[in-house]
Parts: structure tokens; C-alpha cells; sequence
């Protein structure tokens, strides 16, 4: 044990807010006279100097009356969340959440991840704890004062970066599954190792990962994909098996082909490099889920020709048709983060065609229209997917992606392409004939649109007008009398 004081925590780079509501926790848990302790993440993180916004508080005793008289001491007094089947408590406090929690042990039935909780003491509480960098503790011994408890010698592994269960691994996995994915997920964002008998017991349980829900097993997924280098963590999921249960596109990937002395890349370690490559280049989620799917429908797709070698022609159309169906299984949202993720695996081939010297503006006007706003996205996954151990082929190839961004500025300035609408829409060209909604309108309009991407046409409302006047007139359309 070692004791601290509260004036102490700076060192730890605590705001004063914190340390206010630490405080407040302790004179709130001598009122009751109950042992408390700020436990968990919040500690490791503190450690380990990584932002943390949840302090999560345990007593010996009961956590909704501890959360209760906590927030009693706050102005304004915060609405307290009580779920009393599972004995916690939680509120927010300006942007800060708190969790109260009674010291419990757990039990367990094969089939379900739901344990038996009853009323435990400290040891009880931080032994049924997924990995001991977690269970450290800090006893709040009063106001000013406490104690830092370290029963399975967490700071000891933190020290050394390493990930292991404070009881047997087999037991802590087979209890709770979804701590295999935690454990992966953790060595992916804290770049730590995962000690060897526990990174075994992953591989000899992983079946268990099948009685977890899908929205939690996404939810860590994601975390993963969110790490700074998510190719470590995908990578584990992959060596101990569990990638095979719950995303075997993605494993179908694996391995190599050699026939008639050609062979071709592996393409999971490839996308495993894509989504590294990204990650260097934009945090947001689904962009690096358009890097995890860009090649997907390679397995699919492959095949060998006789002199060529090894192909995956349309890859690019059938992995976009491909994901509404994974995003559907993993439960991601079914709206425009998915059509954005369709649309960046479809047209992820298509900005390297572009860096040839002949390619005309009317190719670069049309892709920056099917790409619309997420043009500066594409051309981000389009660079992270040149990977080779070629660096003078890498070089070469950014610099060809370099001319094309020249190229897409030049056209952009000119014809202000970026968010590309034609200035003639639907509702004009159904208002001018009198139409309804038809086929003959989609053609006009289509036409119009064309014509401006074909550079036959500025994309201006009197020019527009007259090429509409003229779609119509050849398909014997007139204007409406007024």
C-alpha cells in the first residue's frame, strides 16, 4: 500500500475538479462510515496519465446511498440513475460521470455472461476484476487523505506493460467472454503485451465469445478500430481465433496463392497495413471501417488467368454490395455512415487511374461528383492502400496521387465541383413541361448533368435552361402554355 495525499494529486495531473469531487466522495463515505475507494480505469488511466472522464467509486457497502449522499453535496444537487438490480448508482456532474458501486462477488452459469451478485468485501471486488491493471485502488481515508491498494500487483504490470487476469484466465473468460475482446482491445490501445498464459486462454475459450451479444462484441470492435494502431489488436483477434466467429469475411482474406509461379499478397496483412495507414491520416470511425471493408470482396472475386495471373475484377462493386449485409450482422447504423462506407469501397479504385497524364478534366469532374463531400476521405484510403515493400514504388505512387489532388484543385476552382449540384433540378423540369414524376424526367435531368460533367456544359441556370429545352424538344416535350 501507499499512501497519498489529495494536495499530492497534481502529480497525477487531477483537475480541480476532480479532486473536488474526490473530496466530496470521501466526506460523503465517512458520513456513512463505509471504506470507499476510487477504483478501476479511472485509476490505471490517472497512472498512466490518459484522459479520463468516468471516475467509478465502490464502497464496502451500499453504492446507491453512497451515490445518494454524494450528490447531496453538489449544487445543484445532479438526478442520480439507480439500477437496483445490479446494486449501482451513477450521475453526471458537469461533464464528468459517476459510478457508485457496492463491493460484490460474482458467479456464474455456463450458458449466459449475467452473474449472480451477491454482497462482498474488497478482495471479493477487486478478484472478480478483468486484468490487474484494473484493479487498483484508491482507499478514501478522509478528505485529505488515502490509500493507493494494490492487492494483484497492478502498478508491477502497468510498470512493464502487460495484460494479465488477477485469477486464473481460464475462469475470468469462460465467467465473462467479452473480457477476451477487453483484453485485446486494451493491448491495442496501450500498445501492452498480453501475458502468455493469458493470451492462451483466450485462444482456448474463444468459442465462449458466441453467448455475447452482438451490439457489445461491435461496441469493442470499434474500440479496437479507434486504438492508434488497431493492426495489433485485429491481429490478436485473428492468432487466437476469435476473428473467425464473429468476422470470418475479414479471415477469408488470410494467406496466399501461388500457381504457375505467380502468386499475390496476403490480403488481410495488406488491410491490416490500410487501416494503420489511415489511422495516421483521421481518427474517424468510418473511414478506417471503409479501410477494414475496401478489399473484402477479394476472396470472392479471385481468380487465376493463364498469363496474367491473379485477378479480383469488380472487387470494388461486389465488397460495396457487401457491406450493408456486415453492417447489418454487426448492428452498425443502417443509415448514412453505411452509404458513406459503400460509397468509399465502391470508388476506391478509381483515383489511381487518374494520375495519368492524358486523363482528361470531364474523368476528374466525374469522380469528384460521385465522391461529393467525402472526396478528401477517398483520397486518403485510396494513399493508405499503397502498401509495398517497394519504397521506390511507394514513392512513386504517392507522387502520382500527388498529381491527381493538383488536378482535383484545378477543376474544383473552375467548376466549384465539390458539393456538385445541377442548377436544374427534378421540380424545374417537372414545373416547366408540367410533368409528373417519370422516366423522361430522370433522362432530362440525367442529361443536363452529364453534359456538365462532360464539360459541354457550365454548370450555370441560363445555360442549363436552354440544354433542358432542347433534352425536351428531342423527346417531343414542350414547355407548359401560361
Amino acid at each position: 500500500m501507499k499512501l497519498f495525499s489529495i494536495q499530492d494529486l497534481p502529480k497525477l495531473e487531477f483537475s480541480d475538479e476532480e479532486k473536488n469531487i474526490i473530496s466530496i466522495a470521501a466526506k460523503s463515505a465517512m458520513e456513512l462510515k463505509v471504506p470507499a475507494y476510487l477504483i478501476g480505469g479511472y485509476v490505471r488511466d490517472k497512472i498512466l496519465n490518459r484522459p479520463c472522464k468516468d471516475l467509478d467509486f465502490m464502497c464496502v457497502g451500499n453504492g446507491i446511498e453512497f451515490a445518494e449522499q454524494t450528490a447531496k453535496h453538489f449544487k445543484p444537487k445532479p438526478t442520480v440513475s439507480v439500477f437496483k438490480h445490479f446494486g449501482t448508482a451513477q450521475f453526471r456532474f458537469h461533464d464528468i460521470d459517476l459510478e457508485f458501486v457496492g463491493a460484490r462477488k460474482e458467479s456464474y452459469s455456463e450458458n449466459s455472461r449475467n452473474p449472480a451478485v451477491e454482497i462482498g468485501t474488497l478482495e471479493d471486488d477487486l478478484s472478480r476484476r478483468d486484468f490487474t491493471i484494473n484493479t487498483l485502488a484508491f482507499e478514501l481515508l478522509n478528505e485529505q487523505e488515502g490509500v493507493l491498494v494494490d492487492r494483484f500487483s497492478g502498478l508491477k504490470d502497468l510498470a512493464a506493460g502487460i495484460i494479465k487476469t488477477p485469477l486464473d484466465p481460464n475462469i475470468t473468460f469462460s465467467d465473462d467472454p467479452l473480457r477476451m475482446m477487453r483484453a485485446i482491445r486494451f493491448a491495442s490501445q496501450l500498445q501492452f503485451q498480453i501475458e502468455e498464459k493469458t493470451l492462451q486462454a483466450i485462444s482456448d475459450n474463444c468459442e465462449r465469445i458466441k453467448i455475447i451479444s452482438v451490439e457489445r462484441i461491435t461496441d469493442e470492435f470499434n474500440k479496437i478500430l479507434l486504438s492508434f494502431k488497431p493492426s495489433v489488436g485485429l491481429d490478436l483477434l485473428y492468432k487466437t481465433g476469435l476473428m473467425q466467429i464473429i468476422f470470418p469475411e475479414f479471415v477469408a482474406l488470410a494467406g496466399t496463392e501461388m500457381k504457375e509461379g505467380k502468386g499475390h499478397k496476403d490480403n488481410f496483412y495488406h488491410t491490416l497495413q490500410v487501416i494503420d495507414n489511415v489511422c495516421l491520416k483521421s481518427d474517424n470511425l468510418w473511414l478506417r471501417w471503409s479501410a477494414v471493408l475496401h478489399d473484402i470482396a477479394k476472396p470472392v472475386t479471385k481468380k487465376f488467368e493463364a498469363g496474367t495471373g491473379w485477378t479480383f475484377h469488380g472487387h470494388d462493386a461486389v465488397g460495396a454490395r457487401m457491406v450493408s449485409k456486415i453492417f447489418l450482422r454487426f448492428k452498425l447504423p443502417l443509415n448514412e455512415k453505411m452509404k458513406y462506407v459503400k460509397k468509399l469501397v465502391l470508388l476506391h479504385l478509381r483515383p489511381i487511374s487518374l494520375s495519368n497524364d492524358q486523363v482528361n478534366d470531364s474523368a476528374i469532374r466525374r469522380l469528384m461528383f460521385d465522391a461529393g463531400d467525402d472526396v478528401d476521405d477517398l483520397m486518403k484510403l485510396c494513399e493508405a492502400d499503397i502498401t509495398s515493400k517497394n519504397e521506390k514504388k511507394v514513392i512513386r505512387f504517392l507522387r502520382n496521387f500527388e498529381l491527381v489532388r493538383i488536378k482535383m484543385k484545378e477543376v474544383e476552382e473552375k467548376d466549384s465541383l465539390r458539393n456538385f449540384q445541377p442548377v436544374i433540378d427534378g421540380e424545374i423540369i417537372m414545373d416547366v413541361f408540367d410533368l409528373k414524376p417519370s422516366k423522361k424526367v430522370g433522362e432530362i435531368k440525367d442529361a443536363i448533368r452529364e453534359a456538365i460533367i462532360d464539360g459541354k456544359l457550365n454548370n450555370n441556370y441560363e445555360e442549363a435552361y436552354q440544354f433542358m429545352l432542347e433534352e425536351a424538344g428531342k423527346r417531343g416535350i414542350t414547355p407548359k402554355k401560361n
